[in-house]
């Protein structure tokens, strides 16, 4: 059972896998500190709108989240492609399928990169 984990699927490739897995690990650091900051250090447990701007002002801030979100969106999107593979597709739609994913992956780190700009104050205000 484990080796299946610890090793690349046929297709998958070796530096995808690891992506995955690097993905995953910086899922679990980065969550950590945000449930901590948004959740378990507020009084009440949820920050206001006015708590929001005041957290994405500081300088790290939008760096983290913005690698949270391209690490969980990178993580759910290869993740999603590895069950695909493992229906055996063809090789015409497993790379229609790459071609897919990927848009859809920019598309969702573009829209969410910029949000976090201009939350952070520093886009279109």
């Amino acid at each position: 059972m484990l080796g299946n984990i610890t090793k690349p699927k046929s297709r998958e490739g070796v530096g995808l896998w690891l992506v995955k897995i690097v993905a995953g690990l910086l899922i679990v650091i980065v969550m950590s500190i945000h449930f901590i900051i948004n959740h378990a250090v507020v009084p009440g447990g949820l920050l206001t709108y006015d708590d929001v701007l005041r957290y994405y002002s500081v300088w790290f801030v939008p760096i983290m989240e913005g690698i949270f979100l391209v690490v969980v969106v990178s993580h759910a999107l290869l993740g999603l492609r590895s069950i695909v593979l493992d229906l055996n597709p063809t090789v015409k739609i497993a790379k229609w399928m790459d071609v897919l994913l990927l848009l859809i992956g920019a598309s969702a780190i573009i829209y969410g990169i910029w949000l976090i700009i201009v939350v952070s104050g520093k886009g279109l205000g």
